[in-house]
């Protein structure tokens, strides 16, 4: 019996995110109280943000990486894609400082706190599609199968 690819594709799809939200969570709320401790020990929100996220994508590369997506592909090209994905990201968090800090007036610390989340999605989608895409298989040619004696 052939099971769907689509059954398949979205279970796939499910336990990347569920690793996706555990590596993010953990990053994400150690990098919110170092952000929290830096701005109340007199850093200024953007630069302590800058500074912080710079860490954090390393750290999530490598997790992202191994644990969630398990990508073997090449690491550099994986490496040069996330740095791109991650600075569109910090764009993002960026712009949502300006707009709704610097022109809203709403406190830094609740708008950092949306953008995670915000960005964290944003990042999931651009890992998955861009950053370390599954190799497709094509069905119409035959696998190849090793015989071990």
């Amino acid at each position: 019996m052939k099971t769907s690819p689509a059954p398949l594709a979205s279970q796939t799809a499910a336990r990347q995110l569920f690793r996706y939200a555990v590596v993010g969570v953990l990053t994400n709320v150690s990098g919110y109280g170092l952000y929290l401790l830096a701005t109340y020990l007199g850093g200024t929100p953007k630069l302590t943000m800058t500074g912080l996220y710079a860490i954090g994508i390393a750290l999530s590369f490598f997790a992202n990486r191994k644990f969630t997506f398990r990508h073997d592909g090449h690491i550099g090209a994986a490496g040069i894609r996330f740095l791109f994905a991650y600075f569109l990201g910090y764009l993002l968090n960026l712009l949502l400082l300006v707009i709704f800090v610097d022109r809203m007036n709403f406190p830094h610390q609740i708008v950092q706190a949306v953008a995670v989340v915000v960005v964290a999605l944003f990042m999931f989608f651009l890992s998955r599609l861009f950053v370390f895409p599954q190799r497709r298989v094509d069905s119409t040619k035959p696998q190849s199968r090793e015989i071990h004696p």
